[in-house]
């Protein structure tokens, strides 16, 4: 029987002109998965356009995409870099190219890019009730670690901690801030930087960067995205993307701080990725009243692990 020649061709680059074609493979690709893993009700929305080009320009030359015979989109990686720490997506292959390799190739290609920029962490996050993925990536050298919970509370619209949001400094005050924030991650996880996740955020007006603690004495900070996750969503619900803390106590400070920046913000509640590798500081916010509402598998290539911090929280949303 004749069957027509499966041509792929990539990776290449991907730009905000592919965001339209990356939300049609990203919605079906991830409604199917559902699919197979019993939930046929699930049907996942196209993403907020503001926040593709997040992910895009966050991205950089790790944004790849391949395409078919038809020269349409057929897989992606969406892959970053963070100084030290590298990460991968979302990902997704066309439902009907999923049997062909074309998942490991994508993967190794990230991979690679990774590699090659020099990072010492390299990891993803995957559905832990997808066992099919685990042993997928697994095959391809990933091991288990921890779970990132999301993790909400209500937004109090309290006081906060004395916080400073750094979208409402004169440009030459926030840069010293900013300085101030990218040293207190360095210190905290040796050569992660997280300044171009916080330029952009300031760029595209997702969000704000709060710091808790006076001038050259930071104790802590959150980068915290207002803007809606789904295209057309309401912005009910403010995402705290990246923390950064000396203390236990410093990071609810800076959870005071976001729930009363996401109150002002008009956010019904604060959604935080809590990595349980962090046990005291999860058992601190099911005190505080967050409850679980997702859970994912958080996986890192062999020998490139995660290192925590001696002390002090740092998390890292390995998701857009």
């Amino acid at each position: 029987m004749w069957l027509p020649e499966r041509e792929v061709k990539g990776p290449l680059p991907l730009a905000e002109k592919d965001i339209p074609a990356l939300n049609r493979l990203f919605a079906e690709a991830f409604t199917d998965r559902y699919r197979r893993d019993g939930l046929v009700g699930v049907r996942v929305p196209y993403l907020n356009t503001a926040i593709w080009r997040y992910a895009l320009a966050d991205a950089g030359a790790g944004a790849m995409g391949w395409r078919d015979e038809s020269d349409r989109l057929v897989a992606f990686n969406i892959t970053h870099c963070s100084g030290a720490e590298g990460w991968m997506g979302p990902l997704a292959v066309r439902p009907d190219r999923q049997t062909g390799g074309l998942g490991k190739t994508i993967v190794s290609a990230a991979i690679d890019w990774l590699r090659a920029q020099g990072v010492t962490t390299l990891g993803l996050e995957t559905m832990p009730r997808t066992v099919d993925n685990i042993g997928f990536y697994s095959r391809l050298g990933f091991v288990p670690s921890h779970l990132t919970i999301t993790m909400t509370a209500e937004a109090a619209g309290g006081a906060g901690a004395g916080y400073t949001a750094l979208g409402t400094l004169e440009p030459a005050e926030r840069e010293r801030r900013l300085a101030e924030v990218r040293a207190l991650v360095a210190e905290l996880a040796p050569g992660v930087d997280f300044a171009r996740e916080i330029q952009l955020t300031h760029e595209l007006r997702l969000g704000d960067v709060l710091v808790v603690g006076p001038p050259g004495a930071v104790t802590g900070f959150a980068l915290c995205h207002s803007a809606p996750l789904a295209e057309n969503g309401a912005r009910d619900e403010t995402r705290v993307l990246k923390v950064a803390a000396r203390s236990l106590d410093a990071l609810l400070a800076v959870l005071d701080a976001a729930e009363a920046w996401a109150a002002r913000e008009g956010a019904r509640r604060i959604g935080v990725r809590c990595q349980t590798g962090y046990g005291e500081a999860f058992r601190a916010l099911v005190r505080r009243g967050f409850r679980v509402r997702w859970t994912d598998l958080r996986m890192t290539l062999a020998g490139h692990p995660e290192t925590p911090p001696a002390a002090g929280v740092v998390w890292s949303n390995w998701e857009v």
